[in-house]
């Protein structure tokens, strides 16, 4: 089984209600068991700020999926949830985006590990930090270099 970091958020309907079901979605699927979540914070919108503020938290999993197929399970659960795509930043019922897959480092047109912007984003790293302070200096410290 392998471990991974997930960054999940919203902010609009019952964001802390979305988040507990986000997280009982994943656990009960099959490939996926959530094994550490950290507290819910309350953020400010980031990139596109004129909307409500956001419930952030981050989960450690462990699966036998692989990064693509993880990606698939998360973004199915946001459709699942309602989640619709209207614009970039903009509010949503539920947000999952996988800041870290082990130590993979990879780049392709569907998934970019780790997290191209969670070294920018607090929201992101203040939860992960509660649940893996390693993976979060991993992700501040450029991986490979990838943010400088």
């Amino acid at each position: 089984m392998a471990r991974a970091w997930l960054s999940l958020g919203a902010n609009i309907g019952d964001p802390p209600a979305q988040l507990a079901d986000a997280i009982l979605r994943l656990d009960t699927q099959p490939a996926i068991s959530v094994t550490r979540q950290s507290r819910v914070i309350l953020t400010k919108a980031w990139g596109k700020t004129d909307q409500p503020d956001f419930a952030n938290m981050a989960a450690e999993i462990e699966t036998s999926l692989g990064p693509i197929d993880l990606l698939h399970v998360a973004l199915d659960t946001e459709r699942e949830m309602g989640r619709v795509r209207h614009e970039v930043w903009g509010p949503r019922v539920i947000d999952i985006d996988i800041i870290a897959f082990e130590r993979i480092e990879m780049q392709t047109g569907r998934l970019t590990l780790p997290h191209p912007h969670a070294h920018e984003r607090d929201f992101v790293l203040v939860p992960l930090r509660e649940i893996a302070p390693e993976v979060a200096e991993w992700i501040v410290g450029g991986a490979r270099g990838l943010y400088k």
